[in-house]
Formats: C-alpha cells, structure tokens, sequence
C-alpha cells in the first residue's frame, strides 16, 4: 500500500466529522455515488451578471456544492493518465449534475434559490458544463482557499509540482435556470 492510498484511508475515517461540521447534505441516496454534497449559502460577492443574464445580488441564496473528495479519490486512485483523471472527473460532474437539479426542484426553497456556486481549481471543463467561471478577488480567501484544496490537488494528480503553479482557486457558478435548463427533468 502506497503514501496515497494510506492518506485515502486516513480521509475515509475523518470524512464523517468532516461532513458534520460543514452541515453538508446528501444530494441524493448516499450510494447513488453524486459527487457533490451541497448546502445553502448567501452570496457574500459582488453583484454580477451570468451569461444567461441571470443578476445576483449580495445576499441572493444559492446552493453551494462541494466535491465529496474521498469518492472522487477512490474513483481517480486506479488512473495513472492525468487526461484520463481529467476525463473521468468532467464526467463524474456532469453525471452528478442532474442530482443536483432534482435536488434544487425538490427543496423546500427552490424558488428563492438562484443557482449554485463552487470554487475549484478544476475549472479549465467548467465552462462546457455550464457554469460561468470567477476570480477570487480577495488575495487572503484565495490563499486560504488554495490551501484547504491543496491535500486533494496533491492526491489527485501524478505529478503535482508540475502543474502547482498554472492552478488557481476560482468560483464556478450557475444559474438555477441554465442548472435546470441542461440537467433537470421537465416536470
């Protein structure tokens, strides 16, 4: 057993205090294997205009969406090909994005959430699944960011002091209309 392969089993373990401090929710059922774990966040930036021509204002609520990193690393941990690990995270999202449409129509505050928001480093595919793409203006949130993803950036990729420099934190964001519009069921 690999460095890596202990510091997944390590994660395993912590996920779940990790999970209630964060108050994540479950998209769907834990087994459907969504990668993504949400919560309902205000937002906090500048208002701004997607480009759909949804506006978002400060304090508009919008569902905050997580990588649930321990089944990404589970599902990475036999692709040695960093384009294949790329391949298989784009669609990893994109096969979890209609979880997160259902999980939008169905919540009891769907019609005052405006969209869903993240911040990665995985935002080069971002712009074909539909989300606009932001800096991070703030340099502290940005470093702070950097650092809280960089344990899955080291994990995720074969040669990480290649890439280090060329990555950055930015926010990805989607519209509930363009959310719905791609991935949800008509109803």
């Amino acid at each position: 057993m690999n460095v890596k392969s202990y510091v997944i089993n390590i994660w395993n373990i912590l996920d779940p205090v990790y999970y209630s401090l964060t108050r994540l929710t479950y998209v769907g059922p834990k087994s459907d294997n969504n990668i993504f774990r949400v919560r309902l966040t205000r937002f906090r930036g500048r208002g701004g205009t997607l480009a759909d021509g949804t506006v978002l204002h400060k304090g508009d609520l919008l569902l905050k969406i997580h990588l649930h990193n321990v089944v990404l690393l589970r599902g990475l941990s036999s692709i040695r090909n960093d384009l294949q690990r790329g391949r298989y995270i784009y669609q990893a999202i994109e096969r979890s994005l209609p979880g997160i449409a259902d999980y939008v129509q169905s919540h009891p505050q769907s019609e005052r959430i405006r969209g869903i928001v993240g911040i990665s480093t995985l935002n080069k595919g971002c712009k074909p699944l539909g989300f606009d793409i932001f800096p991070i203006v703030s340099p502290w949130f940005r470093l702070f960011k950097w650092l809280t993803i960089l344990p899955i950036y080291l994990l995720s990729v074969t040669q990480p002091l290649k890439t280090f420099k060329k990555q950055s934190p930015k926010y990805i964001v989607m519209s509930k209309k363009t959310l719905l519009e791609r991935y949800g069921h008509k109803r």
